[in-house]
């Protein structure tokens, strides 16, 4: 018997959430929904499943095991703490909310009524991300001495216009870091741990009529004693591929999107030859450097595939709610950064599931 999914939000990309559960053996979407009747209709007319415009119907729908929610961003704890009452696991596109409470109350609410949460983040999914991640679990960098991530992306004033949540602190809860950049933040912090210090700078310089950045940099200190470097734009004619750079006082790796573009070790070893070879093949796409749609759902099948797994093994998802809160916080740190002038450290309010991870212990 298949594990049935309903999805919550037909905008752009509940279509990858579609394509991604399409792609994970012994599941199928049975269900969507929206408040507008007409995409609900759309959707459901296109994937094969039922449409729905009232959300208590849907989540009371036996079909439905796992919900994924796809609202704008700072729309994303209501359906997600209704979901989990409802007895639905959930998994949460990118950012889980856009404040610590809301982020706090899902959480809360999953843990209480035991479903699994989930915040996605494709790119910890991908074969180049693992290979850095492994390599540094395996101190081949030696010590860990700079970790940078770098997103500048371009996009148009149409863009922006085309949504009247776009650009907005209620409901985008910032701009090119909180939604575009949110992915390379998960990441640099997965591969260099906890970000203890952070200093910042925010500006609106090419667009109009959004509340939020289009350009900001910060520079991060992490626990370990590293530094590092955020950039990310949505001002960066025409966008280019988004970087994140690991190095250390023994090795040194760039990614760029998925593929490898630095693989370099004082030590090396017989596997990196057939990393060399592979990454002379590599050819990542567009990424959504500029166009947000121009991207692929692999990574999104992959995150799916390991909760499905999770929630038939009853064990921790690989990027749980507290996994997903993390990105947040370093995001609201830099924005409060910008805003006051002056450093900020973290945590910002303390998350013992966090803390006892970063102590190397198992809550």
């Amino acid at each position: 018997m298949s594990i049935g999914f309903g999805i919550v939000g037909c905008g752009m990309i509940s279509t990858f959430h579609a394509k991604a559960i399409a792609d994970v053996k012994g599941t199928k979407l049975v269900a969507c929904f929206d408040t507008f009747a007409g995409s609900a209709e759309k959707f459901a007319a296109a994937n094969g499943c039922k449409a729905y415009t009232d959300l208590e119907e849907m989540l009371a729908d036996p079909k439905v095991s796992i919900v994924t929610v796809a609202t704008p961003s700072g729309a994303h704890m209501e359906p997600a703490v209704a979901a989990a009452r409802a007895g639905k696991h959930v998994i949460i596109e990118k950012p889980l909310e856009i404040t610590l409470k809301k982020c706090d109350r899902i959480i809360e609410a999953c843990n209480k009524a035991n479903v699994k949460c989930g915040a996605i983040f494709p790119s910890r999914f991908h074969d180049s991300s693992l290979k850095i991640k492994k390599a540094i679990d395996g101190g081949r960098f030696g010590r860990l001495t700079l970790g940078d991530s770098y997103v500048k992306w371009f996009r148009t004033q149409q863009y922006y216009d085309s949504g009247a949540w776009r650009g907005t602190w209620a409901l985008d809860g910032g701009g090119a870091l909180m939604n575009q950049a949110i992915h390379s933040v998960d990441l640099l912090t997965w591969l260099m741990g906890p970000v203890v210090e952070i200093q910042a700078n925010t500006a609106t310089l090419a667009h109009e009529r959004i509340e939020v950045e289009d350009t900001v940099v910060a520079t991060l200190r992490f626990a370990n004693g590293a530094l590092g470097v955020l950039e990310a734009s949505t001002a960066a004619y025409p966008g280019y591929l988004k970087r994140v750079e690991i190095h250390g006082s023994e090795g040194s790796a760039v990614l760029e999107e998925e593929d490898l573009k630095a693989w370099d070790f004082a030590k090396p070893r017989k596997e990196d030859k057939a990393i060399l070879d592979q990454m002379k093949q590599q050819k990542s796409g567009g990424g959504g450097a500029s166009d947000p749609a121009a991207i692929g759902h692999h990574g999104h099948t992959l995150q799916f595939r390991d909760f499905v797994d999770a929630v038939k093994k009853n064990r921790r998802p690989a990027i749980d709610g507290h996994e997903g809160r993390r990105s947040v916080e370093i995001i609201l740190a830099v924005y409060k950064a910008a805003e006051t002038g002056k450093p900020v450290k973290l945590p910002l309010r303390s998350d013992p599931v966090l803390k006892a991870r970063a102590a190397g212990k198992k809550k």
